[in-house]
């Protein structure tokens, strides 16, 4: 049962991924392979040093009831683009803010269908 939800994230985070790219002017990838990989890092990288982060940020996350947590998640998506080769996000500001939007809307509403799947 976990790998499966393990699969389920990761296909998410591809999907969110994916769509970010095409929405979002200033984030691309060369060829599916590329996208793959880049969900997988996208989320070891949500897992390991976001919660990380967060912590760090603390003061700043309560202070913006929660705001700062979009920088956060932008700051996720660019380094990912940092970390796989040919994944690129262009800029951190406009690129990685409205890519940090879209994967969490995109998210969101797989959640809330997987969810509803799963009590039905």
């Amino acid at each position: 049962m976990m790998l499966v939800r393990l699969l389920v994230w990761w296909a998410t985070n591809l999907l969110a991924l994916w769509v970010a790219t095409e929405l979002v002017e200033g984030i691309a990838y060369d060829e599916f392979w590329t996208l793959v990989l880049a969900s997988l890092v996208f989320g070891a990288v949500n897992l390991v040093i976001r919660p990380l982060i967060i912590l760090l940020a603390l003061p700043a996350v309560i202070l913006t009831l929660g705001i700062a947590l979009l920088f956060i998640n932008a700051f996720m998506l660019w380094l990912t683009g940092k970390i796989v080769p040919d994944f690129e996000v262009a800029d951190f500001f406009w690129a990685a803010i409205l890519g940090a939007l879209i994967v969490w809307a995109v998210n969101f509403v797989l959640d809330q269908i997987f969810e509803r799947l799963g009590q039905g």
